[in-house]
Order: C-alpha cells, then structure tokens, then sequence
C-alpha cells in the first residue's frame, strides 16, 4: 500500500459515482483499511523514534495525556485519509495538528505531496502550502506552553522546522511530479493526436489511390464494352440481311452490353470524379510497358534529372492491365517525389520481368543541394497508395531512406495476381475488424507481459514512497534534534545544602545515611547540637589528606535541617562505599 497520489491522468473518481461496481467498492475499502493501518504504523514509528532520542519526549509535547494523544492521533489519520477529495482541508488540518502533536509529521508530508501534485493551478498550490507553513508554525506557536515545550519564541523555532520539514520539501517535490504528470500527459496527446491524423491520411491515400484503380477499371472495362457494343451493333446489322432469325440475338448482346456499361458507370460514380489523366499518364494498353517507362524516363532526363534506366526480361504487353498499371505507377510517383525532394540526385531505375513476377527498383542518391523547409519531406500518402495498390495485387512494397542518404522504392509484383479476398474500398468496418478483435481479446485477457509490468510499476513506486517517507522522517528528526540542540537551558548550578531544608529534598538529591561513615565518625566528630534528634553522615567523595578523612554531619530536628558540620578523622583503613552507592552533587 502506498501513499504516492494517482496520476494527474487518471480519473480522481469513478464515472459512476456512488453506483460504481462491487469490485471497485471493495478496492477502495481495501485501499482505506490499508492505508488507516499504515497511517497509525507511522504515528507510532514516529512516536517510538523521538522517544528513543533523549530530551524529546518532554520538548515534543509528550506531557499530554494518553487518551488526548490517542484522539489526536485518530484525527490525523482521517485527515490523511480524504487528502484526494479535500487536499486542501487535509494539508491545513494536518500542519495544524503537527504542531500539538509532532509525530504526525510524516502524515503532514504525505498530505502536501498528494495536494501538491492534483493542484494544478500554480497560485493555489502556492497559496496552499504557505497556509500549511503558516499554520503548523502559528499551532506550535500557541500550545507551546500547553503542551511543555518551553517558550512561545522556542515553539516558533520549532514548528518552522517541523513546517519545512514536512510541509515544504514534500511540496515541492510533489510539485515536480506533477508538472512531469502534465508533461507526460501532454505528450501523450500529442502523440495520439499524430497517430490519429497519420492513419486519416493512410486511409485517405488508400481511398484515394482506390478510387484511382476504379476509374482506370472503368476505362478499360468501358473500353472493352464499347468494343463489345460497337461489334454487336455491326454483327446486328450483317444478319438483318443473311440471317434474321439471329438478329434479336445480336440485338440482346448489343443491350446487355450497354446496360453494363451503364451500370458500370453507376457502381463507380460513387467514388467521385477525378478527371482523366494525359500525356504519360493516359490510360491506354500501352500504360506500364517498356516504351511507356521510357517515356516516364524520358520526361526525367529532360527536367535536368540523370536517370539511368535498365529492363530485363520480356516486355509487358503480355501481363494483366492491373500489373502494367501498378509498375507505371511505382516509377511515376518514385520519379515525382526525386523531381520535389531530391532535385539534381542520381536516379537509377530498373524492371526486372520473370516468368513468375515484376520487380521495379527506383533508387536515388544524395540531392546536391538539401531541400527548403518549405518544400519538406512529404506527407508520405503517395507511398501509402503505392503501397496499398501492390497489396491490393497480392505484391510486397518496402520505400525507405538507404545509408548514403539516399532513398530507395521497391515493388515485387506478381505476374498473375490471383483474386484474394479483400474487403471492399471504403469498408472501414472490415478493416478495423482485426484491431477490435485484438483489443477485446487484450481486454478479455490481459496479456502475462503487461500484468508483470503493473505489477512491477507498483512494487516501484511502493519503494519509492518508502525511501521518501524514509527521507522525510531523517530530516524532520535532524531539525528537532537541532531545535533541541539550539534550545536555551538554565545555567547548571551544583546542589548546596543549606540550613533548613527538609530531609526529604536530600534524600531526592542522593544524599543517604552510611552506617560506614557514622562507624568511622564515634567518638571524633565534634558536639552535636542540642536540639538535633538525627544525624546523616553521607559518604563524601573527597580525598583523605595528611592521614585524615574528610568528613560531613547532617542534623535534623522535626526532619528539618538544623546543621551542616564538616570534620576530619584520622584514617585508620579506608572504608568504601556500599554497591551502587550515590553521593551529591
């Protein structure tokens, strides 16, 4: 269990309010216990530390009673407990109990990090832990005297410390973890707002480079069907004269053809009219051919491009419309990109023709001179359609920048692409069916990588928390012990019996009656006086000089001290005190 705040990405509260599900009402039950239990573990931790430093117990305000300790201790654990939905009431509560009762320093800290963090308004969090500093200072100000620590000015001095501390230092640090939150999330946002608009533009080119495949399909099939009419409507009118009975036959292809034609026209008018291409780009049966790729060459070298072009293998007039149509494409727009982005480069371009495929291999070198920011690096959409075009043949296509800084476009087309299922153009469905289906199983099942890494992100931050609860502790305990060291005492006066004093205030100050001494003293102490009713004879620890013991006599009347006689005596053996016996100061 850990004190550290959520991050400033996630929800502070369930969308469902108060009808969040059972499992969730059960964590933040759990997540409450774990954290009261932890909260009082460190009250208590905090309490026996400061015990074990000598002097604290009474500088810190442990003269309160038990019970009054106990409560106060419960109050603080509550405080810290709502530091999510209150951070400010838990921040201002919590430095104000600090400075009746110090061992909720550590709670102090854990509030103000948590506070400082889900603020995200800079003159609030300001203004927020200012009022903490104030307060814990201002508190320990006014119980100093209450609670015995000393003077008003010395608890001032101390709950500064225990403010900075406490208050400060944790805010701060939250602080800087939650400027990193926003950042984090910032980014996050960014880079999901830039993988949204590159797959727009994806799916833009393939729909763009779609409707171009459809419209060179109505110009091929429209070319044939009307090669199909104009030969019916001929054939219609050759049986007219020799064979009647055949002509509505005739009559029936020529209507079918132009029914489909028409029909043609419909089924692809949807995709939206996008002119008609000419010069090199016609669409003709020679499109994709030696001669044509030579004249895309040919266009090249006379704009000032060295191009260096080489054919292997047969010549393509053999091949499906669709291939010669893809190869004229991959080496128009490879040319058209080295014309924008690399003018003056080298370009190579070479079709290799086998038995089985077409690989077209467009290649260019450095530009001589770099291009304007103007100009760019492109959008990338006429490769995506390049690319979704020889899919589309059942082809493989790879376009990348080569080590010389160059850039390098290769298609590997087959000869005679079979009919592969594919989802119909604009089928977005079908095409994001996969992503959803991969989503909904990592949803179902998350997968065993991403539960490891939660759970070692957890077992991180829990670590982390530790060695900051840790840091914290030492720094809060170094002030006090400064406090304490800076704290002004009354100047060390030796005790000194004196005439009058009741026996009771000189037993508690460790002087006793030896019967050693009262021995040592018969027969040659001096007179006693006449009122006294007792005698002491303490054990002095002065040194025997010229052969004589120095000796000292109490006399007592109605246990009041009535005289303090001081005598020597010869010294026959040196006598020695009892075990663990005490002398006066």
């Amino acid at each position: 269990m850990s004190f550290s705040a959520p991050p400033a990405s996630a929800p502070r509260a369930s969308a469902r309010g108060p009808f969040a599900g059972p499992g969730e009402q059960g964590w933040r039950l759990w997540r409450t216990v774990g954290e009261a239990v932890l909260g009082g573990l460190l009250v208590l931790l905090t309490y026996l530390v400061l015990d074990w430093y000598r002097g604290v117990p009474s500088m810190l305000g442990m003269t309160l009673d038990g019970w009054v300790m106990v409560v106060l201790a419960l109050a603080g654990i509550g405080l810290v407990l709502v530091r999510r939905r209150f951070p400010a009431a838990s921040v201002l509560g919590l430095s104000a109990l600090m400075g009746v009762l110090p061992p909720t320093g550590l709670l102090t800290a854990v509030a103000s990090y948590t506070a400082a963090r889900q603020t995200e308004s800079r003159r609030r969090r300001i203004a927020l832990l200012l009022a903490g500093l104030a307060s814990a200072m201002l508190a320990c100000f006014a119980s100093a005297p209450v609670t015995g620590l000393g003077s008003r000015s010395y608890g001032l001095g101390l709950g500064a410390v225990l403010a900075a501390t406490t208050v400060l230092v944790p805010g701060l640090v939250g602080t800087a973890r939650g400027q990193q939150d926003q950042l984090v999330r910032a980014l996050r946002e960014r880079t999901a707002a830039a993988e949204e608009a590159r797959r727009l533009a994806d799916s833009e080119s393939r729909m763009h480079e779609r409707s171009r495949i459809a419209a060179e399909m109505h110009d091929l099939v429209g070319h044939r069907l009307s090669l199909i009419s104009l030969h019916a409507g001929g054939l219609e009118i050759a049986l007219q004269r020799k064979a009647p009975e055949l002509q509505e036959e005739a009559s029936l292809v020529r209507c079918a053809t132009r029914d489909a034609m028409r029909e043609l026209r419909e089924a692809l008018g949807v995709l939206g009219p996008l002119g008609r291409d000419t010069g090199t780009d016609a669409l003709t049966d020679a499109t994709g051919t030696r001669s044509d790729i030579e004249a895309l060459v040919a266009e090249s070298r006379g704009v000032g491009v060295p191009v260096e072009f080489s054919w292997e293998g047969d010549d393509l007039y053999a091949l499906p419309a669709r291939v010669r149509r893809a190869v004229h494409r991959v080496v128009r727009e490879s040319l058209t990109n080295v014309h924008r982005y690399a003018t003056g480069a080298h370009v190579t371009v070479a079709v290799i023709h086998t038995a089985e495929r077409v690989e077209v291999r467009v290649r260019n070198g450095a530009p001589p001179v770099p291009p304007t920011a103007a100009t760019g690096l492109g959008s990338g959409r006429g490769l995506t359609g390049l690319r979704e075009r020889v899919d589309l043949l059942g082809g493989t296509f790879d376009a990348g920048a080569t080590p010389g800084g160059g850039f390098s476009v290769t298609a590997d087309i087959p000869a005679d692409p079979a009919d592969a299922a594919r989802p119909a153009p604009g089928d977005r469905a079908a095409d994001a069916a996969p992503d959803e289906e991969r989503l909904q199983g990592a949803a179902g099942r998350p997968r065993p990588d991403r539960r490891h890494r939660s759970l070692q992100q957890g077992l991180t931050r829990a670590a982390t928390g530790l060695l900051g609860l840790v840091g914290v502790g030492a720094m809060m305990l170094f002030g006090v012990v400064l406090a304490d060291k800076a704290k002004p005492h009354p100047e060390y006066r030796p005790f000194e019996p004196r005439v009058g004093m009741p026996r009771g205030q000189l037993q508690s100050k460790g002087i006793s009656d030896y019967n050693v001494v009262r021995a040592a003293a018969a027969g040659r102490e001096p007179r006693r006086p006449r009122s006294a009713q007792d005698c002491m004879y303490p054990w002095d620890d002065e040194q025997a000089k010229g052969g004589r013991l120095q000796m000292v006599r109490y006399c007592f009347r109605s246990d009041i001290l009535i005289s303090i006689d001081r005598f020597t005596v010869p010294l026959v053996t040196e006598p020695r005190p009892p075990h663990g016996s005490r002398t006066h100061d």
